[in-house]
């Protein structure tokens, strides 16, 4: 066998292993002792953490939609609207602002994600846990003891329920159903991070009944809402016991949901072995949709822990990811910051590894979502706005309902057109004309729409917002509106036009599409430094350290100020790094490593950027991988030493690892731009670029030694080349045409695959 066919056999079947090596999976010698260290399962509905709690075993357990939905008291009043904030800004009296809308966010208690309730499991006798180990592969939990009991468990990855098996248990094993403490003295009040007690959402305490071998828990709400909680067991043999546990939501006016009783009814006449057969094809399917490689142990196990997490809380047929999706806290009180939508950042950032990861049908749980929800942001917009087309809250409920906060950022005008960056991705990187037909072009066209509506004139022409914020820069301050626009808000909008223009093209549509292109035009350049820094806003440079880089979205996540672009561009992103860097990390979060970690690989610079992966996974995640906020290591990497768990770091941080190794964000396909020099080896599989091409590649010796791309829709693209020469070694269905420095200009058929090999001159 001659040494390109070996090569090639190698790369392209050993890759696909890697997603499946054990070493990725999490293992201990003793189970957590609360919950955000927990083993963590879930399917995109239900979810699980699996911890010890005192002498029991602890199922927490939890359902997407179990929502507090009413209204937040207060915010809806004859001043809710942009116009009157508008004047209050003007006239320098923001008090009232605050007291009306920012204030209830803080004292109202809902509306707000809610926990659903625990399974537990009397374990004195047993002894010790000694081997705790969660299998990324297959997506289950296995547990043994001391005196020789085995429990496996997992949420079953297409339907909702979860399983249970335990192995070597006596007679008098039995489960128990435990509810949400919702009555008793309230110690904790208005604490939207730590999370309020769950008493002061003033619910009567459900009832727990127990009927043979089957426990249900019926839990009302506000509203006429309620959930049921059900586990359902069965011996197997004398020293063999599985079972099976449902959650099921019920909502006045709305279709109903199976009965979790139902559920399990006719899930327990199956058997554990033959429901996780099913189980672990939909894994086997999630995981050979890309695989990484990289020398750096850590970060390749986190992103590997990150893609797990992806795989059990993204579902297109399940609501998208809120802060902590499926794991609320199992703490007795309300979640951080209400396990509510945040779209000044969170949604955003936690989507952000789909693409190129691809996994776009899971990431089709976001756009169903925002395209369900539009009769209600429509209202909003014209509630709010008093204006046509689509603006959505930065703070929402389940619904898309607005809640208050800090209006900066929870009512900002923007909101809408980062959504929008969403559509335009998942049109990129899909290729699916129906889409862009039907969903992405006419989002874009509103969030358009909508902006030309609230903007105005200035005295040079220039359109501009007439109040407008860079969250969360001066926190809900007076001093936080501007009265020229912020980078973040004009990088938006101005996206929001090209985009519109574009896709307007795309469609055939030129009237539009040069419309859209004349208010851009209308827009003024951004503001920068003598020493080409990005400011906050004209008249505000960065100065103080923050931990959301609203300043840089043009660098990233929005591609409008491109490395590509040439010196002037290169100086802008590299001093506006070296500026943010200078500044320092006091007042950052995990995600903002995370988030910088993507920032420099668009700036080439593979070492900073494996160095803040480093730093992310080392010091703000807990053992379990979750990402906890603050600094854990309390090393200085931060002056956040909480730990409040949301998702979004986890998720920014498995992008910038595939930024690190594949983009194509500028026109073009570039192979590995930003790996570190001592990253000698390093490979991926099926990563996704825009156009709807797949790419796999491999680098060893400190040499990319071979490239295969895919074409799953046909088009055209541009590679660079990531070797001086090289061969074409297969070719099924790529017209290739050689382009001035260094690129391959590839047009391709549906399915057409091509291999390039280095040369070695």
């Amino acid at each position: 066998m001659n040494r390109t066919i070996a090569l090639f056999l190698f790369i392209f079947t050993s890759i696909t292993a890697i997603a499946q090596s054990p070493k990725h999976d999490l293992r201990f010698n003793k189970l957590a002792s609360q919950w955000d260290e927990a083993i963590p399962l879930g399917n995109g509905t239900l979810g699980a953490l699996i911890w010890q709690k005192g002498e029991r075993l602890r199922f927490s357990l939890d359902r997407v939609d179990v929502w507090d939905m009413r209204p937040m008291k207060g915010l809806h009043r004859k001043e809710f609207s942009y116009k009157w904030v508008i004047n209050q800004v003007n006239k320098k009296d923001y008090k009232p602002v605050q007291d009306y809308f920012d204030a209830p966010y803080d004292r109202e208690p809902a509306p707000s994600k809610i926990p659903g309730g625990a399974l537990e499991f009397e374990t004195k006798g047993w002894g010790q846990a000694e081997d705790v180990h969660l299998s990324l592969k297959n997506a289950v939990c296995e547990v043994r003891w001391a005196n020789g009991i085995i429990l496996k468990t997992f949420v079953d990855a297409v339907k909702p329920l979860g399983w249970f098996r335990f192995e070597n248990v006596g007679n008098d094993f039995k489960p128990r159903l435990i509810a949400p403490k919702y009555q008793g003295e309230v110690k904790v009040s208005g604490d939207p991070v730590g999370g309020d007690d769950l008493s002061r959402l003033g619910y009567k305490q459900g009832t727990i009944q127990q009927n043979g071998n089957s426990i249900t828990y019926h839990q009302e709400g506000w509203g006429g809402f309620s959930y049921d909680i059900n586990v359902r067991w069965k011996r197997i043999d004398s020293k063999t016991v599985e079972g099976v546990w449902s959650i099921s939501s019920q909502y006045p006016n709305k279709i109903a949901n199976k009965k979790a009783a139902v559920v399990t009814q006719n899930a327990i006449s199956t058997s554990f072995t033959k429901e996780f057969t099913a189980h672990v094809g939909w894994w086997n399917n999630f995981w050979s949709k890309s695989a990484i490689h990289v020398p750096d142990t850590l970060i390749e196990k986190q992103w590997y822990l990150e893609q797990y997490k992806f795989g059990s809380v993204a579902r297109a047929d399940a609501p998208p990811i809120s802060l902590q999706a499926v794991w609320t806290a199992d703490n007795g009180r309300i979640p951080p910051w209400k396990g509510d939508y945040h779209h000044d950042l969170n949604t955003q950032l936690t989507y952000w590894p789909a693409y190129s990861g691809n996994h776009l049908d899971e990431a089709n749980g976001y756009i169903n979502h925002l395209e369900q929800n539009k009769v209600n942001y429509k209202r909003y917009t014209k509630l709010y706005f008093g204006a046509d087309g689509i603006a959505v809250p930065g703070v929402t409920t389940l619904d898309g309902t607005e809640m208050g906060g800090w209006i900066q950022y929870s009512l900002s005008p923007t909101v809408s057109s980062w959504l929008g960056q969403h559509y335009y991705l998942q049109w990129r990187y899909s290729m699916d004309k129906v889409f862009l037909k039907n969903k992405a072009y006419p989002w874009i066209k509103g969030a358009a729409l909508f902006l030309e509506n609230i903007t105005i004139k200035d005295g040079n022409g220039h359109r501009k917002l007439k109040i407008s914020s860079s969250p969360e820069i001066n926190d809900n301050d007076l001093s936080a509106w501007f009265l020229e626009n912020t980078n973040y808000d004009l990088a938006l909008m101005k996206f929001t036009f090209k985009a519109a223009e574009e896709l307007a093209i795309e469609l055939g549509l030129k009237t539009e599409a040069a419309r859209w292109n004349k208010l851009l035009n209308e827009f003024d350049d951004f503001s920068i430094t003598d020493k080409d820094e990005l400011r906050f806003a004209p008249g505000l440079d960065y100065k103080e350290s923050h931990r959301h880089f609203s300043h840089m979205m043009a660098i990233h996540p929005l591609g409008l100020i491109k490395w590509e672009d040439g010196p002037k561009a290169q100086s802008i992103i590299k001093n506006t790094i070296q500026l943010l860097d200078k500044i320092g990390p006091d007042y950052w979060c995990g995600y903002s490593y995370s988030w910088l970690a993507n920032i420099k690989a668009r700036a080439k610079d593979g070492a900073g950027a494996a160095k803040d992966l480093q730093i992310f996974a080392r010091a703000f995640c807990s053992i379990n991988s979750f990402h906890l906020n603050g600094d854990q290591t309390k090393s200085g990497l931060s002056k956040f030493q909480y730990r409040p768990f949301t998702l979004e770091g986890n998720f920014a941080f498995a992008a910038g690892l595939q930024e690190m190794l594949l983009q194509s964000y500028a026109g073009f396909i570039e192979i590995m731009p930003a790996v570190p020099t001592e990253w000698k080896d390093a490979s991926f599989e099926n990563l996704r670029t825009e156009g709807a091409f797949l790419v796999s590649a491999k680098k060893a010796d400190g040499q990319v030694d071979e490239v295969k791309i895919v074409s799953e829709k046909g088009g055209v693209t541009k590679l660079k080349l990531p070797f001086k020469t090289h061969f074409v070694a297969s070719n099924a269905g790529f017209k290739i045409k050689s382009a001035e420095n260094g690129f391959l200009e590839l047009t391709a058929k549906p399915g057409a695959v091509l291999v390039l090999k280095n040369g070695y001159e």
